[in-house]
Order: C-alpha cells, then sequence, then structure tokens
C-alpha cells in the first residue's frame, strides 16, 4: 500500500519533471531563435515564463507541505531537498532563456554580420548539458550527473574564446559592436545555462549518493554508496 510520503514523493517527481520540460524547451527555442533570427520564438519564450514561475512556486509549496506533514528522513529527505534545489536552477535557465531571447530580439533589428564565434555549437553543447542534467535525476544515475560536471569546462572553454574574439571584433569592425555586443551577452547567458545545470547534477549526486562535490568536481565520489532506489 503506498503511503501518503510515497504519493507526495511521486507527485513531486513527476511535477520537477513537469518543470524540467519547460526549463529545457525554453532554452531549445532561445537557441534556436537565435540560429534563425526568429521572433516568433522569441515571443514563446517570454511567453512560457510565467508557466515556469507558476511551476516553481508550486513544487516549492508541495516539497515545503511534504516537509512539514510527513518528516521523512535518509534518502527520502534528501531528494526533497535535492528537488528544491534543482527546482530554483530550472526557474534561473527559464530567466537565462528569457535573456537570450532578448538579445535575439534586438540583433533581428540590425543587419546580419559574420562574427569569428560559433554559437551554435556553444548552444548545443549546452543544451545537452541541461537535457543530460534532467536524465540523470531521471534515472537517479550519479555517473550521468558526473559526466556534466566534465562538460562544463568545455563550455567555459568557448565562453572564454568567444569573449576574446567578440571584443577583438569590437575594436577592429566598430560598425558591428552592437552586433558582438549581443552575442557576446548570448554567450555569457548560456554559460549560465550551463552553471545551472551543473549544480542540478551536482544535487543528483547529493540525492544519489550522499555525496557533496559542489566544491571539490575532480574528486571522486564514495564508490560503495548505492544508487538512489527507484520505487
Amino acid at each position: 500500500m503506498r503511503t501518503p510520503l510515497n504519493l507526495g514523493m511521486d507527485e513531486l517527481r513527476q511535477r520537477l519533471l513537469h518543470m524540467g520540460g519547460l526549463a529545457e524547451q525554453a532554452v531549445d527555442r532561445a537557441c534556436q531563435a537565435y540560429r534563425e533570427r526568429d521572433l516568433a520564438r522569441c515571443q514563446m519564450v517570454l511567453e512560457n515564463e510565467g508557466l515556469i514561475n507558476a511551476a516553481e512556486r508550486d513544487i516549492d509549496e508541495l516539497a515545503f507541505d511534504i516537509l512539514a506533514r510527513q518528516q521523512p528522513l535518509a534518502g527520502d529527505l534528501r531528494f526533497i531537498l535535492a528537488v528544491t534545489k534543482i527546482n530554483s536552477d530550472l526557474e534561473r535557465v527559464g530567466d537565462q532563456s528569457v535573456n537570450i531571447a532578448e538579445r535575439v530580439m534586438d540583433m533581428v533589428e540590425l543587419p546580419a554580420v559574420q562574427l569569428p564565434v560559433d554559437i551554435p555549437r556553444m548552444a548545443a553543447a549546452v543544451s545537452a548539458m541541461v537535457r543530460r542534467a534532467l536524465e540523470s535525476f531521471v534515472e537517479g544515475r550519479a555517473e550521468l550527473a558526473q559526466a556534466v560536471l566534465e562538460m562544463d569546462n568545455v563550455v567555459d572553454r568557448m565562453r572564454d574564446e568567444a569573449f576574446i574574439l567578440l571584443v577583438k571584433t569590437m575594436n577592429d569592425r566598430p560598425e558591428v559592436t552592437r552586433q558582438a555586443l549581443d552575442a557576446l551577452l548570448v554567450a555569457r547567458n548560456l554559460e549560465r545555462v550551463a552553471d545551472h545545470a551543473t549544480n542540478i547534477a551536482e544535487d543528483v549526486i547529493f540525492w544519489v549518493r550522499g555525496a557533496d562535490v559542489r566544491h571539490n568536481v575532480g574528486q571522486d565520489t564514495d564508490a560503495n554508496a548505492g544508487e538512489a532506489v527507484k520505487e
């Protein structure tokens, strides 16, 4: 027989999965809007921000209610704490997606120019991080989460390279400064999305293994710790 705690945890999991889907969709739409200079997709990102914000509030309320009424222990408590933190990061992924959409809306008003950076490649890497972080949560697999942590270094290098090249472009070609600045801001927003995906992965590892890896990304977690038991 399912206990009230079991039922509450199942509902919490499903709500977070829905929230994750909204956030992942926002990132994908914002990135596609950049590639295609598509104002319609920008508008979709802006309109869906309200849904993401509402989902964040609902998840927090449910999590706090379970904590107060059911007083979960051990793995269940870690799961709920991880959900509340992941929930916050997903909301911020939505915010960064809005920022990207707003930059695209500015770019569309300007003449298209060739810039020496591959923002779509960076966007693809960031989208993969978000997707894999959510998969690690769905499957309760710390090894998938660990792979996300390793991908973050790649995105950081892309951001650094974009900054150097775009600043040089602004100095050499002042007439395209506004377009280069928009691209630079998009790169920065993408890097922040990657940071939130990393946070999600760290929270999955905390839930599954009970290990805090936030400040020791390169340190192995307890190999003997069991994976989360999914009911």
